[in-house]
Parts: C-alpha cells; sequence; structure tokens
C-alpha cells in the first residue's frame, strides 16, 4: 500500500487541479491514499526549498507530489509536478482530469482564501491562549531535570491553565538542548503549551568569574527589559555571586519593580536546618524560622533568635504543636560558635563530591517553596530568608540585595520588621554588605571598560 502526498502553493490553479484529480482517485480507488498541504504562496518557496534539501529532490515548481511507502518507511519517492501526477493517474489507473481553466481559478482563488482564514484563526488562538511564559537560563543544569517536571504541579500557579517553557544555557549545545525540550515534551503535561529552545549569544560562565557574570547577568537584564511583561517574576538560584546577579538584573531592567526579583535563600536556609535537626536528633522539618542574612554565596549570618524546634526529646513535653526556642534547646555554644558555621558551608560541597554532580533535589526544594509562597498565600508566622533589594531596613546600604527574613501575602512579600538586630549582629552585616558592595565595584568596573573597548 502507498500513501501519496500533494503540496502546492494554495492559490496555484494547477494545485487546485492535482487536488480534484487526486480526490476521484481516492473515492474511486479503496488501496490509493492522499495527503494534502497547502501552503500559503509567501511560505511556498522556503518551504519547497527545505522539502527539496531534506529528501534529496529537485523540483521548482507548484505543485509537487511524492509517494510514501508506508510499509516500509523512508523517505519520499518524488513523482514530479501536475503534469507528472496526470501521466501517472492515466497510465495506472486510467483516470484523468477534465477540469477547465476558469473551475481551476474559481478553485485556488478559494483555496488561498482559506489558507488565510485559517492563519488567522491559529493567530487567535495563540493569542487568546495567554500562555505564562516561564524562562530558566542555564537550563542544562542537572537542577532543571529535577525542576522541570515539578513547575507543573497543580496549584502552584493558580487560575492559569496553560504555559510556554523556553530553555536557555549560554553553555550548552543546541543539540543539547534540543534533546531537553523533547524530554519535556515527552511528560505529556496538559498545561504545557509548548516547549522552546531560545538562542544564547552571551559568553561563557566559565570559572564564574565576576567579569564573565556580570556581562552575561547585564544582557540578560536588557533582554527581560526588551521583551518581558513589566508583572514577571524573577528567582536567581546557584552557587556563585547569586546576590549580585539579582543585583545586575534590577540594574538593566529599570521599568519593572525590583520586588519583581528575588535571590533564593531557601536552599542554604534548610542546610541549617540540617545540622540544627542532626544536632537536636529531630527531623529537618521539625526546625522552622532560621533566618539567613547577608550574601547567598559568599559571607553570610545564620540567625537563630526566632528559630524554633519541634518534637525536641527533652524534659519539658506539650501537645502536637508544642515548639521550643532552639537556642535555649543547643547547650553546646562552642559547637554554635564553630562547627555549627563550618558545617553549613561544606554541606553542599560535600553532597556534590558524594554523588558527583550538583544538589539538584534540594535547589528544586528551595525554588518551590518559595513559588508556592510567592503566588499562594503563606501563613503570616512563617519567616522566609531571601535576597531582595534594600531600602535601608537594619541598616543595609539601600540598593544591596540581601538576604533578609520576609514574609508572603496576597502575592507579594515584605521584610520582616519583629526582628531583633543586636550590636553584635550589625557588625556581621556590616561585613557581608562590605563585601556585596564590593563585588558591585568590581562588576561596575569591568562593564564601563568592557564599554569603552566596544
Amino acid at each position: 500500500m502507498a500513501k501519496f502526498v500533494l503540496a502546492g502553493k494554495a492559490d496555484c490553479p494547477y494545485y487546485a487541479k492535482a487536488e480534484l484529480l487526486a480526490d476521484v482517485l481516492q473515492r474511486n480507488l479503496p488501496d490509493f491514499h492522499i495527503h494534502k498541504i497547502c501552503v500559503h504562496p509567501s511560505d511556498w518557496e522556503k518551504w519547497l526549498e527545505d522539502a527539496c534539501a531534506c529528501n534529496g529532490w529537485e523540483h521548482s515548481r507548484s505543485p509537487v507530489v511524492w509517494r510514501e511507502l508506508t510499509d516500509r518507511g523512508g523517505k519520499g519517492l518524488l513523482l514530479g509536478g501536475f503534469s507528472d501526477f496526470l501521466e501517472h493517474a492515466q497510465g495506472y489507473y486510467g483516470i484523468t482530469s477534465d477540469m477547465n481553466s476558469d473551475l481551476m481559478l474559481k478553485i485556488s482563488a478559494e483555496n488561498r482564501q482559506t489558507k488565510e482564514l485559517c492563519i488567522e484563526e491559529e493567530i487567535h488562538r495563540h493569542m487568546s491562549l495567554r500562555p505564562l511564559h516561564i524562562w530558566i537560563s542555564s537550563a542544562l543544569n542537572p537542577i532543571c531535570y529535577s525542576l522541570i517536571p515539578q513547575l507543573f504541579s497543580p496549584g502552584l500557579f493558580p487560575g492559569l491553565p496553560t504555559f510556554s517553557l523556553h530553555l536557555m544555557d549560554a553553555g550548552g549545545s543546541e543539540e543539547m538542548l534540543q534533546g531537553l525540550k523533547m524530554e519535556t515534551e515527552d511528560l505529556a503535561l496538559h498545561q504545557l503549551h509548548e516547549p522552546a529552545c531560545e538562542s544564547n549569544d552571551v559568553q561563557d560562565d566559565k570559572d564564574h568569574m565576576v567579569s564573565q557574570v556580570a556581562e552575561r547577568f547585564r544582557c540578560y537584564g536588557q533582554l527581560i527589559e526588551a521583551n518581558a511583561q513589566k508583572d514577571v517574576r524573577v528567582i536567581i538560584a546557584g552557587d556563585s555571586f547569586v546576590n549580585l546577579k539579582c543585583s545586575l538584573l534590577i540594574e538593566n531592567t529599570p521599568s519593572v519593580d525590583p520586588h519583581n526579583f528575588m535571590a533564593m535563600t531557601t536552599q542554604l536556609e534548610y542546610e541549617a536546618k540540617t545540622q540544627l535537626a542532626q544536632k537536636l536528633s529531630v527531623k529537618t522539618a521539625d526546625i522552622t524560622n532560621v533566618i539567613v542574612w547577608g550574601n547567598i554565596s559568599g559571607s553570610f549570618h545564620i540567625d537563630l533568635q526566632r528559630a524554633k524546634v519541634f518534637r525536641c526529646d527533652g524534659a519539658i513535653w506539650g501537645p502536637d504543636g508544642f515548639s521550643q526556642q532552639v537556642m535555649e534547646m543547643i547547650y553546646d555554644w562552642k559547637w554554635l560558635q564553630t562547627d555549627f558555621m563550618s558545617l553549613v558551608h561544606k554541606h553542599r560541597t560535600t553532597i556534590s563530591s558524594k554523588t558527583n554532580k550538583a544538589t539538584a533535589i534540594s535547589t528544586t526544594n528551595g525554588i518551590m517553596t518559595i513559588l508556592k509562597a510567592w503566588n499562594n498565600d503563606a501563613s503570616p508566622e512563617d519567616v522566609f530568608s531571601l535576597g531582595v533589594i534594600s531600602t535601608g531596613q537594619f541598616g543595609i546600604p539601600a540598593g544591596l540585595v540581601f538576604s533578609v527574613p520576609v514574609s508572603f501575602r496576597d502575592g507579594c512579600w515584605s521584610v520582616r520588621s519583629d526582628v531583633t538586630v543586636t550590636d553584635e549582629l550589625r557588625q556581621k552585616l556590616n561585613a557581608c554588605a562590605d563585601e556585596l558592595k564590593m563585588e558591585r565595584d568590581i562588576a561596575a568596573r569591568i562593564l564601563k571598560m568592557h564599554d569603552r573597548l566596544q
């Protein structure tokens, strides 16, 4: 059994005549099958060029007819144009076409009108979908293989039926991105409108040096400013210069509210909870309200002034929901002052050395935690640590992206004011701020030199 394919320009009279002949053959011959491809005149030359290049054909006019062996596979066997198709129908099946010129012109005009109407309907359908666009940079990072399926969890983005996923990675090949796109399509997610690979001409982020970070994230900011809607929301996660990257994006998107950008501290916060939980012999989930201040991927300080522990085996017990202050339950002050911070700093590296890959699961969990809180109502009692733009709270210099305690309500975050900044804590915050200012100054100087060389 063979299938014939007929393709041509929508306004081509000979395509119209071949179409009618194909319909006659299909009605009268049980083993004859035809598939039609009607191409808009403006797209025809490019379409034909691509089809010929793909199949190794030489053909230059409309229509084009070929045969596909349905039980064998392989590329199509070129039959030719209208005259070749007509000769084949007469020789093999004894059927011809007697369509006159006026009817050919009439049908070709109707074909073009119908094609243009279909194009308009498709454009209208795409516009009416209004999907939520999700962009992921460094999409080939192993973290994304864990993150992407969870982005489409029910209720994560309430009231949004469809999503468009855009994948980009400056350091990866187009072929690898296409592979990730294909894997995403294989998830068969109803909410996913279309995954796409995006070109990225930014230089590679080798060795995570400040100069490459500065150039890349200035470029990302400019892309967001030029293409994104003004209510875009951006989360920056990673292991290097997280605050600086967030700051560069804010600086280069002047029309977007800085509150729509945040650097993720959640993974670091949970890593601190893990060390505390192990010390107190409880689950990590039993530790809450740990605050991380400062430079997420540099100098930071872990603050336990509001930290609570549940279900701790101690002298005092209470009903479900009963908690105690972590600072009151840990009696080993030397461990808190020395080993604790050291263990937190080394935790992620220790995991990666054992698995030989990035900490994908915990990073994904951190991102999902923030997305759920940002897009849904969180309890006002919940304290989150996030790198956000400073407006001078706690004496932190305005304009710095600094990790501080926040809470979420009605899809917005706000800095917690019910925390105490002691003189000792102030000194630590000043040290974190000095490091962030130094990073920002170096980036600004590098970008200024780069602009002079352009």
